[in-house]
């Protein structure tokens, strides 16, 4: 299962606007074109498909332009954010048990790396495989969700517990060398441009007794969780399956379907059966989106025409305008007057 497979609660992106405004900047910035409203993250029943936190995730970065901002903010979690799943964890009998159901139900938490856990020697490694996102954003997805994971298995293991490596497969940026060496990162200094992103420990911490261990806890936890992530798994059609990934790529991209499929996890014969079975067309679906896309930029009454276009990957104004015209039938200037 992939990000794209699963919903997920508010929890995650009340975090990154919470981060952003201790930074000065306004929550509506910052959930601009996530179909999000500061309101709706006190809802606890709400949920949220994958490419609108990945839209706050990447207005968060336009705005705040720091280096090593995934490692700042990936400081911010602790179990407490995950609800039941971070419930469970600390509730289990051992570390080995704790990561057993951490990583059974890693559809519960915000992460965007694939995750897995194995020994290697006498080490036991968990490994963060990149997603399939923008470069800039799969940065600080990667720093977040290894950052996050270094607290929480400190928090949740206790005082004896200790890192023995932490990697990123990135270079370290100029001016993020103060967060490579945070307390709350295991207490080992990240080591950048390795071969993996990964979080390294002795396996003899596996035995660890948790100091709030409770059995009662824990099964209500596990069962919560089987439960919950059933509701939350997504049953939808490939066409909504698309949407949201062609919502989640930059703005200046235009995937083709080939290029969807393998992010989906199919290959481009079943992803075309899948849309015809379901009368539509990977063309009409693009056009869809990018239109919504353009219309959200449109409302934005700081950006001209010419800068829409630019973000949208257009060579010029000229073929952006042929392109909305296509889609809506009028000029982007009457569009933007009309309020599409």
């Amino acid at each position: 299962m992939s990000f794209w497979d699963f919903r997920r609660s508010a929890a995650s992106v009340r975090l990154l606007v919470e981060f952003g405004q201790e930074q000065g900047l306004d929550a509506s910035k910052i959930l601009a074109r996530s179909r999000l409203k500061e309101a709706d993250l006190a809802d606890p029943a709400i949920e949220l498909d994958a490419s609108q936190e990945l839209c706050v995730v990447h207005n968060l970065i336009r705005a705040c332009k720091q280096p090593g901002l995934g490692l700042e903010v990936g400081m911010r979690y602790n179990f407490a954010s995950y609800g039941l799943w971070g419930l469970g964890l600390v509730s289990s009998a051992t570390a080995a048990d704790a990561l057993a159901l951490a990583l059974r139900f890693i559809p519960l938490t915000f992460a965007f790396c694939r995750i897995s856990g194995g020994l290697d020697g006498e080490m036991y490694t968990v490994t963060f495989d990149a997603p399939d996102v923008e470069p800039v954003i799969q940065r600080f997805l990667v720093e977040r969700d290894v950052a996050a994971a270094s607290r929480l298995m400190k928090e949740t293991l206790g005082a004896e517990f200790t890192l023995s490596r932490f990697t990123l497969k990135h270079a370290l940026q100029p001016g993020a060398a103060v967060l490579a060496n945070h307390p709350r990162m295991g207490g080992v200094r990240p080591e950048f441009g390795a071969a993996s992103n990964s979080l390294s420990f002795d396996s003899k911490l596996l035995s660890l007794r948790l100091p709030q261990a409770n059995p009662v806890t824990v099964a209500m936890c596990e069962r919560a969780c089987e439960e919950l992530m059933e509701r939350r798994r997504a049953r939808l059609g490939a066409a909504e399956c698309v949407r949201q990934y062609l919502a989640a790529v930059p703005l200046n991209l235009a995937p083709d379907l080939l290029q969807a499929a393998r992010t989906l996890g199919l290959s481009d014969r079943t992803l075309k059966r899948r849309l015809q079975d379901e009368g539509v067309s990977y063309r009409v679906l693009l056009a869809e989106v990018r239109g919504r896309q353009a219309n959200d930029l449109l409302a934005d009454d700081t950006l001209s025409l010419t800068q829409i276009a630019e973000r949208m990957g257009f060579s010029d104004l000229s073929s952006f305008s042929q392109a909305y015209k296509r889609w809506f039938g009028v000029a982007p200037s009457l569009g933007r007057k009309s309020g599409f």
